[in-house]
């Protein structure tokens, strides 16, 4: 799977609401062709306008990588969010749900053997009463 694009989603959402007629999305993303066809048709008479309009706010639009905007503001992110790799504080995170779960396996062990125990002195208490 390939990173997300360096650019902005946001960005490109205002320049296609407000000049996506014109292309000027298109041109922000390095799409330097296909933005030159929309200048020279007004946006496909409209309609090649509102899909790309569609498509940047849905975040499928690409940049000329074929690379998605998927971040609204790209500086917001740090570089180590990129898929596959955990920031420190996901890892503490992750940590203190293991603990969470270690002390809970132990408190359920715990019970069990209390319960057990319990059992085996109903039945010898029992066994005694019936004699």
């Amino acid at each position: 799977m390939a990173p997300p694009s360096d650019k902005s989603r946001g960005i490109a959402f205002i320049l296609a609401m407000v000049l996506g007629v014109f292309g000027a999305h298109r041109f922000y993303v390095g799409k330097i062709g296909s933005g030159i066809g929309m200048v020279c048709t007004l946006g496909g008479l409209g309609i090649w306008y509102l899909y790309d309009v569609i498509m940047v706010a849905s975040g499928q639009f690409t940049d000329a990588d074929g690379r998605r905007l998927t971040r609204w503001d790209p500086e917001d992110v740090s570089p180590a969010m990129l898929p596959g790799e955990l920031t420190p504080e996901v890892l503490e995170e992750v940590e203190a749900l293991r603990r969470e779960v270690a002390e809970l396996s132990e408190r359920l062990d715990f019970t069990e053997r209390l319960l057990m125990k319990g059992g085996e002195a109903e039945g010898r208490s029992g066994e005694g009463t019936r004699r």
